[in-house]
């Protein structure tokens, strides 16, 4: 029987591949719209176009995030938190990046719906075409990383690319982008060296008050651990923390 059905589909496949020109015409997909589509001014081929590029969007979604907003700053120093702090997974990583992903949202929000009412609305509605529909969407994001990037970071890239710009509106997204991320990485870098330090003069007293007292077999941090966290609830660190990180963001 599997191999009279083998048989059966390898002929098939056979007629298909040597049919006449008559029959492959006669075999054809249109990817036009229907009547009323057309009289709209559109068409499946054009809805197709859409669909695809709204997948690649939701694909890349987690980069696009990490890369144009404010997501790389917040969730660098929160890692530097915790380490400086010594609690290893504790906050876990799920509650961290959760914090973040919060924060990001809503230091983005007007970026999001300015790109949501400029872009995707009117290409929804049809009023625009989907290149002018990127283009309106990127705009705000693009005026987000100029008023946060580093003039000196954003130099470099401009003169490793070779492109002669006469001002900010003319800055490519692909030049911006990774001058955006390295003065993100510098600035989160900034901010966890400043959380370092009380924690690190808390593990230096603890451990100079264990030697003087002869307890060099017990462990320093783990004696400075309870301290640390004491310390971090008495002077709300919390607030600090994510008060200093929303309000270090320039609004556009």
């Amino acid at each position: 029987m599997i191999k009279n059905n083998l048989f059966f589909l390898l002929s098939l496949l056979i007629g298909l591949l040597f049919a006449d020109s008559a029959f492959a015409q006669s075999v054809t997909v249109d990817l036009g719209g229907s009547g009323i589509e057309e009289a709209a001014g559109e068409s499946v081929a054009g809805r197709i176009v859409q669909i695809v590029a709204l997948l690649t969007v939701l694909s890349l979604a987690p980069g696009i995030l990490m890369m144009m907003t404010s997501f790389t700053r917040i969730i660098v120093v929160l890692s530097f938190l915790r380490t400086a702090m010594g609690t290893q997974q504790t906050p876990p990583n799920t509650v961290l990046i959760s914090l973040a992903l919060f924060m990001t949202f809503f230091i983005m929000s007007p970026v999001f719906s300015k790109a949501y009412t400029d872009g995707i609305q009117p290409l929804v509605n049809g009023q625009i075409t989907e290149v002018q529909a990127f283009e309106r969407t990127v705009e705000p994001f693009h005026d987000f990383m100029m008023a946060n990037v580093r003039e000196k970071d954003l130099e470099l890239f401009v003169r490793i690319s070779g492109e002669e710009i006469e001002s900010a509106d003319e800055v490519p997204i692909h030049v911006l982008i990774p001058a955006f991320m390295i003065t993100e990485l510098r600035r989160a870098f900034e901010i966890g060296f400043m959380l370092f330090l009380p924690f690190l003069v808390i593990d230096l007293v603890t451990a100079a008050i264990l030697m003087s007292m002869g307890m060099m077999m017990l462990p320093p941090v783990l004696i400075a651990l309870p301290f640390k966290i004491i310390f971090f609830v008495l002077v709300d660190g919390w607030y600090l923390v994510v008060g200093s990180l929303m309000e270090s963001f320039t609004q556009i």
